[in-house]
């Protein structure tokens, strides 16, 4: 299998910001990374890993439950994709999946109050949890992607976790395939528009492992 050349630094820059050009449309490289082996506890309680989303496509998003900074916008763009992807999550073979960065707080309770607010559902979108370290280590060593607890006095409720805004999206191998934006970047003045373009990639691409 080839392997993507893209530098393991610039994957985890990519969950925090674009790193294109402003004059140049947002691209996501052409990605094969295996996740790899993760065993996780799903909101309704039951164990989830790796294996049971073998045979599936999946889109993989990272949040908290407390968080007032980019986490509503990413998981609203997750709600959309329920929404527009609704025949494909009706077949059974497309799954979306959320990781909660802050496991300690975000217990099943939390999880579901979360979920059922975001009126997901929960044959087809799931919400992951488990030990602290253990997620950590999953989103930067198998993911790729950034993710931190912030530390000091001024830390500020809702903004304990630096963590990547990127949606995954894996393959039926369970080999992350592309990444993209997970709600518009402010730092460019056609950030909505990059967005909007690269959620239509997104659709098409997911369109396509399908098939």
């Amino acid at each position: 299998m080839t392997r993507c050349t893209v530098p393991l630094f610039a994957l985890i820059l990519a969950g925090c910001g674009s790193l294109s050009s402003p004059s140049q449309p947002a691209k996501e490289p052409d990605l094969e990374y295996p996740v790899g082996e993760f065993v996780l506890t799903e909101r309704s309680s039951a164990t989830v890993t790796d294996r049971d989303l073998r045979g599936k496509v999946w889109i993989g998003s990272f949040i908290f439950t407390r968080c007032n900074g980019p986490c509503p916008a990413v998981t609203s763009s997750m709600q959309r994709l329920q929404t527009e992807l609704a025949e494909e999550l009706k077949g059974g073979k497309l799954k979306l999946v959320t990781f909660t960065v802050d496991p300690a707080r975000d217990d099943l309770k939390a999880l579901n109050e979360y979920a059922d607010a975001r009126k997901a559902d929960p044959k087809n979108w799931l919400f992951l949890t488990g030990d602290e370290k253990t997620i950590h280590r999953l989103l930067q060593d198998q993911f790729k992607q950034a993710v931190e607890r912030k530390l000091g006095p001024d830390v500020k409720e809702g903004d304990e976790f630096g963590h990547s805004t990127r949606l995954v999206l894996v393959d039926r191998d369970g080999v992350i395939r592309a990444m993209y934006e997970g709600l518009p970047n402010e730092e460019f003045p056609d950030g909505k528009q990059r967005f909007e373009a690269g959620l239509g990639r997104l659709k098409d691409r997911v369109r396509e492992l399908l098939r």
